[in-house]
């Protein structure tokens, strides 16, 4: 079994067909999962090829959706915030107007992570005396 990852590209001497590459840390991990869940295994292998497909659509679906409610939540926090949405702003303010909310979240929700990182980090330290 070998899992095929990467940008799709097209094999020109085969057709056309679809050409992925190999990724060997990828590969293990799943087959440790199918030497771990052997059940799980025989069901996924029974499923269809349009059952596997849906099932592949709807996991991309839920990730979608869960994006959107951490962005949603983002900029709820933006709102409740002025002073930090027009720092935001500021730094979209040069981005075509259809992009700027969407990248203010993504720079807010990447300073955020940042910034737990740094606390969990100090917190993990262990004290210093004076």
């Amino acid at each position: 079994m070998t899992m095929i990852k990467g940008k799709r590209k097209t094999d020109p001497e085969n057709n056309g067909a679809p050409q992925f590459r190999e990724n060997p840390e990828i590969n293990a991990k799943i087959d440790d999962y199918i030497k771990a869940n052997p059940k799980r295994w025989e069901y996924i292998q029974a499923m269809s090829p349009e059952r596997m497909a849906r099932t592949i659509v709807l996991q991309d679906v839920q990730k979608q959706e869960r994006t959107e409610r951490i962005r949603e939540n983002v900029l709820k926090k933006l709102d409740e915030n002025p002073e930090l949405k027009q720092a935001y702003q500021t730094l979209v303010k040069n981005l075509p107007e259809d992009q700027q909310e969407k990248m203010m979240a993504n720079i807010a929700l990447r300073t955020q992570r940042s910034v737990n990182r740094g606390q969990e980090r100090a917190a993990a330290r262990p004290a210093q005396s004076v």
